[in-house]
C-alpha cells in the first residue's frame, strides 16, 4: 500500500454518540501560496457491525487495528470536493464501496461505485444529503436522523474553536490572522474556493439538527443549531 499518502500523526477515536465515533488528524497543503499544515476529522459511523467512514484520514497501524476492532469497513464517503486524499487507502484496503457527490474531482482518487445524490440511495440507514448548489465546488451534508440531528459536514460547517496538537505554528499565527478559528462556523478557505450564495443557506435552515461533527474543530454537541443560523447571518444575512 505504499502507492497511497502516508499516515500522519492522529488522536484516538472518540465515540461521540451511541455508533458514531471520530478522530482527528494531520493535514498538509497548499492555500493561498503558502503550505498550512493542520487539522482534519474523520467520522465514522457503525450500523450493525458495518463501518461507513466520512471525510477519511489514514490512520496508523495501531488506528486501523482499533478501527477493525469497531467493525467491518464496508461504506467511504466522500461529501467534500477539497477533501479525499486518504479515500484510495480504505478502498483499497477493505474492498469498500466508495460513495461520492457528483462532478467531484477524480485526480488521485477511487472510481465513484454510488453517486451520493438528494433523494437517492445513501450509505447509512436514517440518514440523508443536503447538496449545496451554488458552489463551484460540489459540497454536501450527511445528516443522520439520530440524537435529534446530526450534521455531518466537511468544510462548510465547521468548529474550530482553537488550534490543536496537529497544527504547526505558522499556520497557528496564518489561521489566527485571518480569523480561521471560529465556534459553529463557516469554512473560510471553503468559501474562497467554493464561492457559496445566501440560497443554500436559507434551504440549509429549514434542516432541524442538534449537533453536527465537521471536517474540521471539534464536535459541535448540543443544541448548536442556533449557533449556527447566527453564522449563516453574519456571512450571508440569511
Amino acid at each position: 500500500m505504499s502507492e497511497f499518502p502516508a499516515a500522519m500523526p492522529h488522536g484516538p477515536i472518540r465515540e461521540v454518540f451511541p455508533d458514531v465515533f471520530f478522530v482527528t488528524g494531520t493535514m498538509k497543503n497548499e492555500f493561498f501560496g503558502s503550505m498550512w499544515h493542520f487539522s482534519r476529522n474523520m467520522t465514522i459511523v457503525r450500523d450493525g457491525d458495518e463501518l461507513t467512514l466520512v471525510n477519511t484520514v489514514r490512520l496508523s497501524p495501531e488506528g486501523l487495528a482499533e478501527l477493525d476492532r469497531l467493525g467491518r469497513v464496508v461504506n467511504v464517503v466522500r461529501i467534500g470536493d477539497m477533501h479525499g486524499i486518504d479515500d484510495a487507502f480504505y478502498v483499497d484496503r477493505y474492498g469498500a464501496t466508495y460513495w461520492a457527490m457528483p462532478g467531484m474531482s477524480t485526480d488521485d482518487r477511487p472510481q465513484v461505485a454510488r453517486q451520493l445524490v438528494p433523494g437517492g440511495e445513501m450509505p447509512v440507514r436514517d440518514s440523508s444529503l443536503f447538496a449545496f448548489t451554488s458552489t463551484t465546488r460540489p459540497e454536501g451534508i450527511l445528516r443522520l436522523d439520530r440524537e435529534g440531528g446530526i450534521m455531518i459536514s466537511c468544510d462548510s460547517l465547521q468548529n474550530w474553536v482553537g488550534p490543536d496538537e496537529f497544527f504547526d505554528d505558522s499556520t497557528i499565527a496564518t489561521m489566527q490572522k485571518m480569523n480561521f478559528f471560529t465556534e459553529t462556523g463557516i469554512g473560510l478557505a471553503w468559501i474562497h474556493a467554493g464561492e457559496p450564495k445566501a440560497d443554500d443557506f436559507v434551504r440549509l435552515k429549514k434542516l432541524p439538527f442538534r449537533h453536527a461533527l465537521c471536517g474540521h474543530g471539534e464536535p459541535a454537541v448540543g443544541d448548536v443549531q442556533p449557533r449556527y443560523h447566527a453564522a449563516f447571518q453574519r456571512f450571508f444575512n440569511v
